[in-house]
This record gives structure tokens, sequence and C-alpha cells, in this order.
């Protein structure tokens, strides 16, 4: 029987698009199904910044995610760990699930 691939959710601040592209790429290469975010409203805010409410539910959507994946890493670009993603490691300790940082 052929292994089941390995779901792993990207958590970290919505800044780093070029990182998350990069890490989502790295990721998908070695097999892994890749769970991110759905925008990054930190680097896009230009195009559209969400409401409190949709910043809310976007939280509560990732979350959501960490329950699917079996792993979580975080693009953490300069050891940078802001609130949201501070809360979502938390979540992701809370669940058991190991944790892995793009650096340190």
């Amino acid at each position: 029987m052929e292994k089941k691939p390995i779901v792993t959710c990207l958590c970290g601040s919505t800044k780093f698009k070029n990182e998350f592209i990069e890490a989502n790429f790295k990721e998908t290469m070695k097999g892994k199904i890749v769970l991110t975010v759905g925008w990054f409203s930190h680097y896009d805010g230009k195009i559209y910044t969400p409401t409190l409410e949709e910043k809310i539910m976007l939280d509560e959507l990732h979350k959501r995610k960490i329950d699917l994946s079996d792993e979580v890493f975080v693009v953490n670009v300069g050891g940078y760990i802001g609130k949201s993603t501070r809360s979502e490691i938390e979540y992701a300790k809370g669940l058991n699930k190991p944790i892995k940082y793009m650096e340190g």
C-alpha cells in the first residue's frame, strides 16, 4: 500500500508572501500536501484589507487548516513571529502537532 503524503500547514506573517510561495513549492516538491493562507493581507493590503470580522474569520479558518494538518511549518523570516502566528503555534502545540521553523 502506498504511504499517504504528509499534510503540512504553513503559518507566518502574511507580509512574507514570497517566502510563503517558496515554502509552498519546496514542501510540495518533498511530496507533501500544503495548506496555506488564503490571502496575504499585509503584503497585498493596498489591494484589499480584510475587515476586523473577516480577519477573525480568516484566523479561525487557518486554525481549521492546522486541525487538518499532520505538521506545521512556520515561515519566520528573520525570526519574526507576530501575534496571530504565535496564537497558531500555541494552538498547534495544544494539538501536539510537530512544528518546524524556516529559521532558527
